[in-house]
Parts: structure tokens; C-alpha cells; sequence
């Protein structure tokens, strides 16, 4: 478990360990790897969910690897949700590449969020999988902001949406298209979070989350 700097989570957690066969250009978990020369093995890691606080904490689960792929064992999964379950003060954060491997874990315990990560016209495709997921909060992190996603025809399917800007280097998408997205979020009171450092680049400051009852 670590303390986290994403803004949306107060810890990460990673169940699966290993080099992230996804590859993508922008990642930062690769990056890691390779410098510090970690072990790329995929494997399942015991020991994740050991030391949480006693306190109710949002935590990203998967923060380095791509929890909904081919390469995770199934039998990991059905551990890691039975870890989940067995601690419901904490809410516990999923988010994928691979809506199209969703349906396979449905339903998810009432603690945990799912998300999409959409970055242009042909990832927000796959928002559309959401639709036959049980999930307490499904939601949308638009990052980074490549080019128009085209969120308003989607918004039937998530409760929550995350906006947030390329970094290192850092890429901001145009004004007009974060405004034209806040304005659909807020037409369909779905609560938006700017992550910095777009939030700054545009001189708006929202950081909502969507409003879920306890059962604590």
C-alpha cells in the first residue's frame, strides 16, 4: 500500500504485480521498470492489502498494471475481490483499458467504483460496456485529453467523470473541449474532477465526487 499524489485516491494498492503488457507511450509504471529494474513478472501479490487504514480511505487498485486483461488469472481476481468484500468501509477504485472484459466480474461488491479510461473518439467506444455492469459508482477518467471523445453521447452509461491533461510532457487539450465536456457533465449532473494541472491551465477549480450512501 502507498500514499498516493493522484488526487482522486488516498492510497494505491497493486494485487497484481508485473511489467504492464499494454505498452502504452505515456505511462509512467513503465517508465518505473525500467529504471529502477523491478521484476517485470506478472504475478499475484499476497501481501497488497495488508497495513490499510482504520479510517474509511478511497484506494486505486491496479495503479502500475492493467487489472482486465488476458494475463491476469482468474484466480487471482476472485482473490482480490474476496479482499475487497471482506473490508467494506473502504471504497476501492478500478479502472481499465479493456471495458470489453468487464462484464466478466459483474457484479462487483457494493465497495468497489469502476471506470473507463478514454483519451479519443474511438476509446469512448467502449463506454458503452458500462451499461451491463453492476457496479455502485461507474465512471469515465478522460485522460489524457488527446482529441474530442465525444462524451455527450455517452452520458447515459457513467456517474462520474475525471478530466485531466497529458503530463511529462505535458499536453493540454484546447479550451473549447473541456468546456464543451463540463458543460455535458453538467447538463446531465454527472460530478466532474479536474485533476491538475489542467484544472490550473483552465482556471477552474472542481474536484466532486459522486454521492454514494454508506452501509458503514
Amino acid at each position: 500500500m502507498n500514499k498516493t499524489k493522484i488526487p482522486w485516491a488516498d492510497y494505491t494498492i497493486n494485487p497484481i504485480k508485473g511489467l504492464c503488457p499494454m505498452a502504452c507511450d505515456y505511462c509512467y509504471a513503465r517508465r518505473m521498470y525500467r529504471r529502477f529494474k523491478w521484476n517485470p513478472e506478472i504475478r499475484y501479490n499476497p501481501d497488497a492489502f495488508k497495513g490499510l487504514p482504520s479510517k474509511p480511505a478511497r484506494i486505486f487498485v491496479g495503479s502500475t498494471i492493467e487489472l482486465f486483461g488476458k494475463w491476469v488469472e482468474p484466480d487471482w481476481w476472485h482473490m482480490t475481490m474476496a479482499k475487497c468484500l471482506s473490508r467494506p468501509r473502504h471504497t476501492f477504485i478500478f479502472l481499465t483499458k479493456k471495458p470489453e472484459n468487464l462484464i466478466k466480474w459483474s457484479p462487483f461488491p457494493k465497495n468497489c467504483w469502476v471506470g473507463i479510461t478514454v483519451c479519443d473518439d474511438k476509446m469512448a467506444n467502449g463506454i458503452v460496456n458500462l451499461e451491463d455492469i453492476e457496479a455502485t459508482v461507474k465512471f469515465v477518467s478522460y485522460e489524457p485529453m488527446l482529441e474530442d471523445a465525444h462524451l455527450n453521447y455517452y452520458t447515459d452509461f457513467f456517474d462520474w467523470c475525471i478530466l485531466g491533461s497529458r503530463t511529462q510532457p505535458t499536453r493540454h487539450p484546447p479550451l473549447s473541449l473541456v468546456s464543451d465536456t463540463i458543460k455535458a457533465m453538467d447538463d446531465m449532473n454527472i460530478p466532474v474532477f479536474i485533476k491538475e494541472p489542467l484544472a490550473s491551465h483552465i482556471g477552474i477549480q472542481r474536484q466532486e465526487f459522486p454521492k454514494v450512501e454508506s452501509d458503514i
